[in-house]
C-alpha cells in the first residue's frame, strides 16, 4: 500500500499489516515518507491506537531501522534504565555512574528534551566538553573498559526513532502509548542491553496522568521486552510534583553530583537508589532490593560513585573539574523570585506548567531547531507541604534574557496551589511490574 493509503486506513481505524509497516518505516527513515506524512500517520496512531500485532511490528520496524549494537565483548550482565519523562528528572545522571560504580555496565542511550520534560542529553552536554555523540566503536569500547557510556542516537542505532522522537515533540503526539512504548523499546534494545528497569512517571507532570494510563505503557513495554527476550521490570513513580529542587539542566548536573555526595533532597535520592537497586538485581550484582541498597549506600559513603562520574565525564571529553568546582558549570546572569501570596501551605504543584515555564525560560525546545540555554531554570524554595509566608520566596528564577522573566514568574504562580493545611504525603513508588 502507499502512504496515503496506509495513513487513511489507520485514520478510519483499519488494521495494518506488520509487512506494510515495515514499509512504511523504512521509506520514512529513507526520506522517501515526507515528516508531513509521518505526522498525519502518528496522529491517526494517537486517536485510533496500534493492536499488539500492529505494535510489536512497529517496534521491530524502528529497531532494526538501524544497526543493533553487539556488545558481547563486555561479558557482564548489561542494564540500562528509562525514564518516560519528568520535570527535575536528572536520576540518569546519578545512577548511571551509582551502578557502574557497583559493577553493573550500563550502555545508556539517552534522548534529548521532548515536551514539557528536560532530556538526558542536554543535561550532559551542560558539562562542558562532554560528547555525546560518540562513535559505536567507542560506546563499545567505553562500556567495556569504564563500565557506562551515555550518548545520542548515531545515524546507525534506531534512526527512525531519532527522526521521529523530535517531529513528535513538535506534532502534539508525545503522549501516545504506542508511540511511546515503540520509540523506548527500539532505542533501549538497539543498544546492546541484556535488561532494562523503566521508570514510568505518573502525574501532572508526567505523560502518563494516571496509574492507569501508566501501567499499561509499563505492561505494554514489558510485553515488548519480553517478546525481545530482554527482562523488564518497571517501577510507577510519582511526578505531581518536580523532582528534588532543582530544574534546568546545569542546575540539575550540580544537584546529581550532590546525590552522589550523600547531599541531596529526599525523593530524588530515594528515587535513584529505587531503580539503581533493580539494576543490581537484574545484573546479579546483589540477591535482594535491600543487598543492593546498602551497596549503592557504601559506593557514596566511600566516594566510589563519584570517582566513577568523574571518570564517565572524563571518557567522554568532559571537564572532570566540574564535578567539584560548580563555577565551571553554565551559570545564570540573575535570579529573582517568585513568591507566595499568603500564608498556609503549598498543597499541591502543577509540574507540567512549571515544565512549559522552563522551556518559556529557554530551558527547553519550542521548535525542533531551537537553541537551549545550559544556565537557566528554576530552584524550587518550596514544595508540597512546605509552610509559606506571605512574600516568602517559593521558586528562585535563574535566567540570561529577562524578556519572558514576568511571563514566567506568572507561569510558576499559576502552578502553585496554597492552602490552609498541608496535604497528606503520597508514596514516591507506586508500584512495581514485571
Amino acid at each position: 500500500m502507499q502512504p496515503y493509503e496506509l495513513i487513511k486506513a489507520k485514520r478510519d481505524g483499519g488494521r495494518l499489516d506488520p509487512s506494510d509497516i515495515q514499509a512504511f518505516i523504512q521509506a520514512y527513515t529513507a526520506g522517501t515518507v515526507a515528516d508531513y506524512q509521518m505526522a498525519a500517520m502518528c496522529m491517526a496512531i494517537f486517536f485510533k491506537g496500534l493492536d499488539s500485532r500492529e505494535l510489536g511490528a512497529w517496534a521491530r520496524a524502528m529497531l532494526h531501522s538501524g544497526e543493533v549494537l553487539d556488545l558481547s565483548d563486555t561479558p557482564a550482565i548489561k542494564v540500562d534504565k528509562h525514564s518516560t519523562g519528568g520535570v527535575g528528572d536528572k536520576v540518569s545522571l546519578s545512577l548511571a555512574p551509582l551502578a557502574a560504580a557497583c559493577g553493573v555496565p550500563v550502555p545508556m542511550i539517552s534522548g534529548r528534551g521532548l515536551g514539557h520534560t528536560g532530556g538526558t542529553l542536554d543535561k550532559l552536554e551542560s558539562i562542558p566538553g562532554f560528547n555525546v555523540n560518540l562513535s559505536t566503536a567507542d560506546y563499545r569500547r567505553l562500556v567495556r573498559e569504564v563500565g557506562c557510556c551515555l550518548i545520542g542516537q548515531t545515524a546507525q542505532v534506531a534512526p527512525a526513532d531519532k527522526k521521529l522522537y523530535a517531529l513528535r515533540d513538535v506534532t502534539a503526539t508525545v503522549d501516545c502509548i504506542p508511540l511511546i512504548a515503540s520509540s523506548i523499546m527500539s532505542k533501549k534494545l538497539a543498544e546492546g542491553i541484556d535488561a532494562l528497569v523503566l521508570d514510568v512517571k505518573v502525574g501532572s507532570g508526567a505523560f502518563m496522568k494516571t496509574a492507569d494510563d501508566a501501567r499499561v505503557l509499563a505492561r505494554t513495554m514489558i510485553g515488548l521486552g519480553a517478546e525481545m527476550n530482554r527482562k523488564v521490570v518497571a517501577l510507577l513513580t510519582d511526578m505531581d510534583q518536580p523532582l528534588g529542587r532543582q530544574v534546568g539542566n546545569a542546575l540539575e548536573v550540580r544537584e546529581a553530583v550532590d546525590m552522589l555526595r550523600g547531599e541531596a533532597p529526599d525523593d530524588y535520592t530515594e528515587i535513584t537508589y529505587a531503580l539503581t537497586a533493580e539494576m543490581l538485581v537484574l545484573g546479579k550484582k546483589a540477591a535482594t532490593v535491600e543487598e543492593a541498597r546498602g551497596m549503592l549506600r557504601r559506593s557514596v559513603e566511600d566516594g566510589s560513585a563519584i570517582k566513577k562520574l568523574k571518570e564517565i565525564v572524563q571518557s567522554q571529553g568532559g571537564d572532570p573539574r566540574s564535578i567539584d568546582d560548580y563555577s565551571l558549570l553554565p551559570t545564570a546572569k540573575a535570579t529573582t523570585d517568585v513568591v507566595a501570596p499568603r500564608d498556609g501551605f503549598v498543597t499541591g504543584i502543577h509540574t507540567e506548567g512549571v515544565g512549559l515555564a522552563a522551556v518559556a525560560l529557554g530551558a527547553g525546545r519550542q521548535r525542533v531547531d531551537s537553541k537551549i540555554d545550559p544556565a537557566v531554570g528554576f530552584t524550587l524554595l518550596k514544595k508540597v507541604g512546605d509552610a509559606v509566608k506571605q512574600g516568602e520566596p517559593v521558586v528562585q528564577v535563574h535566567y540570561n534574557d529577562a524578556g519572558p522573566v514576568e511571563d514566567v514568574k506568572a507561569r510558576l504562580l499559576a502552578a502553585y496551589r496554597f492552602g490552609d493545611r498541608a496535604p497528606a504525603a503520597r508514596p514516591l513508588v507506586l508500584e512495581r511490574l514485571e
